[in-house]
């Protein structure tokens, strides 16, 4: 479990196989906090660390990525030099600072508008027609796995809809958020709550 909230930009600094794959992630943690087996959150892709080294400030740790992660995430994302916003998982009696994030990416929206708007950022995201019931102007959805507020929502025809985040400039430059541009693609995951309702709805119906 999660939340949202990035500690820290990581790199993809080795990457081998192809269907399923083996990366190596650096990251300026202390290799003494990662446990073996622990879930580290990686642009919002929860992952599990199968093994660690360095040094503190100049860590590393490895993950395995199933060919179904792949599949799901944003197409390209894996590969040597990318980089990815990091969270540790939540530990019992930390801050929930964000919503509650799983860290299960359930679609891939892509960016249409990125623009200042004064000292923020404004960023318009198209999500697909199977996400758009559960994105809601208030809302919580989470873009790379940065937990953000939807500020507006704009039904289409197709069935998808556009959704407005501003991005305060300390989320932009602690985060992945602010490097992004028209056409880039972006991992979402919705509102756990908002999935939950949207079955209930569903079994009334």
């Amino acid at each position: 479990m999660f939340t949202g909230i990035i500690t820290a930009i990581g790199t993809i600094r080795e990457v081998r196989g192809t269907s399923d794959i083996h990366a190596i992630i650096t990251c300026p943690f202390d290799p003494a906090g990662i446990a073996i087996g622990a879930s580290i959150a990686n642009s919002g892709v929860c992952l599990t660390v199968v093994d660690k080294g360095g040094t503190a400030g100049d860590a590393w740790f490895a993950v395995d990525i199933s060919g179904e992660t792949i599949a799901r995430s944003v197409p390209g994302r894996w590969s040597a030099g990318t980089q990815v916003n990091l969270e540790p998982a939540l530990k019992l009696g930390d801050e929930l600072g964000g919503h509650i994030v799983t860290g299960h990416v359930d679609g891939v929206g892509h960016v249409v508008l990125s623009q200042m708007v004064g000292d923020s950022l404004r960023i318009d995201i198209a999500a697909p027609a199977d996400l758009a019931p559960y994105i809601a102007a208030k809302g919580s959805i989470t873009v790379d796995g940065v937990s953000l507020t939807v500020n507006a929502i704009a039904d289409q025809d197709d069935g998808s809809c556009h959704f407005s985040l501003n991005i305060i400039p300390h989320t932009a430059h602690v985060t992945t958020i602010g490097t992004l541009k028209a056409g880039d693609a972006v991992n979402l995951e919705i509102d756990v709550l908002a999935r939950y309702l949207k079955r209930m709805q569903a079994l009334k119906g």
